[in-house]
This record gives structure tokens, C-alpha cells and sequence, in this order.
């Protein structure tokens, strides 16, 4: 399967239904190949696990072998599909196996589907190009497809736009249409990033369930070992452009042959299984929120008019110095949350305050001189870079507009140091977004927000695009910028154990209500609302022996939507604790002792098993 020297050959190129060999790729204006001699296969009924750091290669390893590299680009060697040498290919031929015999998950589902076009015509247009289906047919298959990869009201979903929906709902709709063909190879680039760790485990099932019940050939390519550790029989690490080590599943883990192997799954033990967050002294308040709500409108035309609630009686104090985690499925709200407590959104009621300021009414021309002191860090980090700037740019943009008396070489000075924090080589420097992985992006969003210092750090889903060293590395960077300024963290990941890692309290929402505050230590040691424990036994274990059992029992489906929010207690449908009065009256946001706080009828005994 790899090159020098496999320790497991794999199947061989006849046997394949997808094989790269000796593959080469060099850009202009390098000298450095950014692939070299990159040599893989993938038989019927296997997947093939493609783990590295951000930048190794394994993306671009499938785009050149699949004629979707920019113009310019050197490609040589070899990638079939069975008897078929895809290199050279026209891109009409190649139009017509790409999605028909080779089904594509993309790694960011919102900038790969078309924003302006339903979803259910995204998904139907794949099905008239390849296989000729009229229209009448076409929405019959989509509802299908939508039903198969476990997407709900497929009839509601098929007419709504790529921003209405989701992170994994996008994701699954990127399923469908690299499912819609049947083709006998998926390739699923990094199709878990950004994902809650309930739709991660969701998707990894639904990604097994079909490779079993069609016998294709898939390839995850993902920093995540967890994920290969759940579905991948046999394992290519790549670093710097080669496969530098491969065999299966359980060589690769239990006795990795190359240090940078051993170092990567050291890093992925660290994180799953160290010691929770040390705390850190506590300065003046940076963050409060008092009884926040916010609603949307939804549906269009005269539809526009109803509401829905996304966040309810949301409230939290954060000082500097702190950091406050928060989780929940995708749909919770916590990106509302954020930007409820940025005024990104506007609120409906309930108070907002920075830095012992109310600035639920001030205007936001009134905001721009208390902004420098809270940064962003959005959850996409290529859609939120401005894709004609460079690096230095784009890191150094924030100083021009806020520290606008800066000389020329001190800011160049500030900008230099700020990327060598977060990692990024000066040789990228130059680049543009479209130029850098998406780790690299999210690097350069992370310096953008942390150039200037601030006083509130808001993340949302900051790491998600990274590998395991490269998390480990910013969240020691968070750690001591926090020590050093009093920086305050508010902290939205859908990664429990990183929350774990970084902050000292977390705050659970579920369908945009509270329901479990307190302590992370204790949180996870005894979580109070059945939810939270849900979300803690669906960290993905990157054990082989283990996590493919632990995939195999996991419940597909999405979590009820804002619109249709049960009564009583939301999460009832999906809890094995519930009662009557689960049903009848909705939990009260109760103290639990020793700062934790939790909306459960049952916490105390369900929780110490009496229930």
C-alpha cells in the first residue's frame, strides 16, 4: 500500500478500485514537491484511514488523483479506478466519474454546497447529470437519499438553503449527494470536522452501515484518530507530502514503527485522557449574561412572521482570567450564543455586559472602541478570511485599524511573532487563504483575533480544522496568553475532552436552554442531566479493539429541532430516566451544590442510580 517499506502491502493495483501510485505533485514557483512518490489502495468492502497533520498532504493526494487541482499544477504517476488511469483524463471524462463512480465528502460542507440553490436541487442535479433522471424521479430519489443518510423531513429539508440547516445536517446532505449514484468508491475528506461528538459518532456509524451494506471502498482521510480508530482497516500516515508509515489498524496502533506516529497518538491519548483544566486566578468580570434570549424568524414570504426561540433564559458571568466552556449537539445554539453575547444578534430580552458595561441598547457605532478589547474566532476559517489578502495581511489587519500609530516595522514585528505563536512558517507568509489547508486557515484566524491582545477571546469551534499536535499547541497558546493578560475564554467546542483540557467550568445547552452548569472536573466525573452524559459516552475511544463496537450501537437520527421543541422537559424523548412529570412540567434551573447547576426533575437520583 505505501512506499518504503510498508509493513502492510494492502491490496494490490489489479485488486484496487482505487489506487494511486508513485503520484508527484509540484506547484509553481516551488522547488519543494508537495507531494512525493505517494503510493496507496483501496479494495471493495475496506476503508482506508489517511491520518497526518494539517498540511501533510492527504487532501491533496485525492484532488490530484481526481483532476481537481488548480491550473498549473504539475501531477505525475499514476491513480486508477479499477482499469481506468484517471491522470490525463479530459475533464469532460473526468466530469462524468467524479460523483458517478467516485462519490466526494467534502471537508466544509457550507463552502461546497451551492448557497443560493436548495438542497434538494443540489442532490437532484447530481442524479439528472449522471443518471438521466426527470424531474418527477429525481425528488423521489432525494427523499430517499435523504431518509438513508438519516436526514429528517425530507420533504421540508429538500426546499430549505444550505444556511438553514445545520453543520451536520450540510454534512449529510454532502452524504447524499456523494451517495446518489451508487458509486462503488467514497472518498469522505475530514467529514466529521466541526461536528458535535453525537453527530461525529452518528456519521462514523451511518459512513461503516453503508460501506457494509454496499461493499465499497472508502477512504477517510482525518486528523481524528478516533475516527479511524472506529472504521479504517488498514492506516497511511502521511507527513510532508509521503506516506511515511502503514499497515493495519492494529500494527498502526498498538506498535507504530516512525516516531511522528508514536508522537500523534500520544497526542490524541493526552488529550482524551489528562488531567482536567488548572484553574487560574479570577480578575475583574469581562462577560455577563442576564436572562438572554434570542429568536429567529422562519420560513418565507407571510411564513416569515413565526418565530422560534433559539436561546432561552441563557445566563452566565465569565472573569478574566477564566474560561467558560460550552457544548451541545449541533443546533443547540451555541454559535447563537456567541454572537448574542458579541451583539452579532440581536437579543429579544435579558441583559448583556462587557467589562461591567450594559451594552444590550448601546448602538454598534457605539460598540467599535470596546471591540478591541473582545475577539472572534469563527467556527469556518476559510469563509472568514478575506480571500484576496495575504497572511501578514490578514493577521496584521486588526492593528491597522485599531493601533493605527504603529510604525511600519513594529507592527511587522507584532504580525511575525503572533504567526510564529500559532505556527505557521514564514514561508507562508505571502500566501492566501485559498493557498493554506484549512488547519492553516484556522491558524491564521486564531492570530487575526489574538493580535491585539484582547481581554474576551470568544472561539467558536476554534480547533476543529486542526490535528492533534497542532491542537495541543494553541491550547497551550490560549493557556498562557490567559496567564500572562487576564484573558478571559468563552470556549465553544463540540470536543468534550479538549473542553476538559482548557477550561475550568462548562455550560451544557440542549435546544437552546441550560441544562448543566458547573465545575468541568465534576461535570465529567458525575455528570447531573442524563444529556451530558450521552454527549461523554460518545467521545470517540482511538482504540481499534474498542470503538468499533462502541459505533456499532449507535443510535442514528437527528435531535428534535427549535421548532419543535417538546413540552415539558426537551430532552424526554431521548432520556431513559423520564417520568410523567418529565412530560407535564418543564425542570427549574436548580442549584446542585459546590457551583453546579443543572435542569432535571430526577438529577439526584438518577444520577447516583437510584433511578
Amino acid at each position: 500500500m505505501s512506499s518504503t517499506p510498508p509493513a502492510d502491502e494492502g491490496v494490490s493495483a489489479r485488486e484496487a478500485l482505487l489506487s494511486i501510485e508513485a503520484l508527484r505533485v509540484r506547484f509553481p514557483g516551488t522547488t519543494v514537491p508537495a507531494l512525493e512518490d505517494v503510493t496507496l489502495s483501496v479494495g471493495r468492502g475496506e476503508c482506508l484511514g489517511v491520518v497526518g497533520e494539517s498540511g501533510a498532504g492527504k487532501s491533496l493526494t485525492f484532488l490530484a488523483a481526481l483532476g481537481l487541482l488548480s491550473a498549473g499544477a504539475e501531477v505525475s504517476g499514476r491513480a486508477r479506478l479499477a482499469a481506468t488511469d484517471l491522470l490525463g483524463l479530459p475533464e469532460h471524462a473526468l466530469d462524468r466519474i467524479r460523483g458517478r463512480r467516485v462519490g466526494l465528502v467534502f471537508q466544509d460542507p457550507m463552502t461546497a454546497l451551492t448557497p443560493h440553490l436548495t438542497v434538494g436541487a443540489q442532490v437532484a442535479e447530481a442524479l439528472r447529470r449522471h443518471l438521466g433522471l426527470g424531474a418527477r424521479a429525481a425528488r423521489t430519489r432525494v427523499r430517499e437519499l435523504f431518509e438513508r443518510v438519516r436526514l429528517g423531513d425530507g420533504a421540508r429539508r429538500m426546499r430549505q438553503y444550505p444556511h438553514e440547516l445545520s453543520g451536520g445536517m450540510r454534512q449529510r446532505v454532502m452524504m447524499a449527494i456523494a451517495l446518489a449514484c451508487d458509486a462503488e468508491r467514497l472518498v469522505a475528506d475530514e467529514p466529521t470536522t466541526a461536528l458535535d461528538v453525537t453527530l461525529q459518532a452518528q456519521l462514523l456509524a451511518l459512513l461503516a452501515q453503508i460501506k457494509r451494506e454496499q461493499h465499497m471502498a472508502l477512504v477517510l482521510i482525518t486528523h481524528d484518530f478516533g475516527a479511524v480508530a472506529g472504521l479504517a482497516d488498514r492506516i497511511a500516515v502521511m507527513r510532508a507530502g509521503r506516506v511515511i508509515e502503514s499497515g493495519t489498524a492494529g500494527q498502526v496502533f498498538r506498535a507504530p514503527r516512525e516516531d511522528y506516529t508514536r508522537e500523534l497518538l500520544q497526542a490524541a491519548g493526552e488529550l482524551a485522557g489528562g488531567p482536567a483544566a488548572p484553574s487560574h486566578p479570577a480578575g475583574p468580570p469581562v462577560l455577563a449574561l442576564s436572562d438572554v434570549e434570542v429568536r429567529f424568524a422562519h420560513g418565507t414570504g407571510l411564513l416569515r412572521r413565526r418565530l422560534f426561540t433559539a436561546l432561552e433564559s441563557v445566563s452566565l458571568a465569565l472573569a478574566g482570567g477564566q474560561a467558560l466552556g460550552i457544548v451541545g449537539e449541533s443546533g443547540c445554539g451555541k454559535s447563537t450564543l456567541t454572537r448574542a453575547a458579541l451583539r452579532l444578534v440581536r437579543t429579544r430580552g435579558g441583559r448583556v455586559a462587557w467589562l461591567g458595561r450594559d451594552v444590550s441598547a448601546l448602538a454598534p457605532r457605539h460598540l467599535r472602541h470596546l471591540r478591541r478589547e473582545l475577539q472572534l474566532v469563527f467556527q469556518d476559517p476559510l469563509a472568514s478570511l478575506d480571500p484576496h489578502l495575504t497572511v501578514e495581511q490578514l493577521v496584521g489587519e486588526p492593528l491597522e485599524i485599531h493601533r493605527p500609530g504603529l510604525a511600519s516595522a513594529e507592527r511587522l514585528a507584532r504580525i511575525g511573532a503572533m504567526l510564529e505563536r500559532v505556527g505557521l512558517e514564514p514561508a507562508l507568509y505571502g500566501r492566501r487563504p485559498h493557498e493554506l489547508s484549512g488547519g492553516q486557515c484556522q491558524r491564521v484566524g486564531i492570530a487575526r483575533a489574538m493580535i491585539l491582545a484582547p481581554r474576551l477571546l470568544v472561539c467558536d469551534e476554534p480547533l476543529s480544522a486542526l490535528d492533534m499536535r497542532a491542537q495541543r499547541q494553541i491550547r497551550l497558546l490560549l493557556e498562557g496568553l490567559r496567564a500572562e493578560q487576564g484573558m478571559g475564554l468563552l470556549f465553544v467546542s463540540h470536543d468534550l475532552a479538549l473542553v476538559r483540557r482548557l477550561c475550568e467550568r462548562a455550560l451544557v445547552l440542549y435546544l437552546g436552554r441550560m441544562v448543566e452548569l458547573g465545575p468541568t472536573a465534576a461535570l465529567f466525573e458525575r455528570p447531573l442531566h442524563p444529556y451530558t452524559r450521552e454527549l461523554i459516552e460518545a467521545i470517540a475511544l482511538a482504540d481499534p479493539a474498542l470503538q468499533p463496537a462502541r459505533l456499532a450501537k449507535v443510535a442514528l437520527g437527528e435531535p428534535p429541532a427549535p421548532l419543535e421543541r417538546p413540552g415539558g422537559c426537551a430532552f424526554r424523548a431521548r432520556c431513559p430516566h423520564a417520568t410523567a412529570l418529565c412530560a407535564e412540567r418543564r425542570p427549574p434551573w436548580v442549584s446542585a451544590g459546590e457551583g453546579r447547576w443543572v435542569a432535571c426533575h430526577h438529577f439526584g437520583r438518577w444520577a447516583d442510580g437510584m433511578l
